[in-house]
């Protein structure tokens, strides 16, 4: 099975966007849906375009904290 490569979907959207996108994602009010809505980026690519921009610890921290919330409740993002 050869390896999923992913794009960086920041290159296709301004800097303006990108860091209304990482607000967004940041903000433990903001689920992937209302992303997808505003963007049009679905979660893997919020993902992919979050372990570009943050530092690798940042992104773990995210990473770890969405996984708990969403342990947590059904609906989040």
């Amino acid at each position: 099975m050869p390896a999923r490569r992913h794009t960086d979907p920041a290159a296709a959207l301004d800097a303006a966007a990108v860091g209304e996108i990482i607000h967004m994602a940041l903000s433990d009010d903001v689920g992937f849906d209302q992303i997808r809505a505003a963007y049009g980026l679905g979660p893997d690519q919020v993902k992919v375009l979050m372990r570009a921009q943050l530092a690798p610890g940042s992104y773990r921290a995210w990473r770890k904290r969405v996984r708990r919330f969403s342990d947590q409740r059904a609906v989040y993002k």
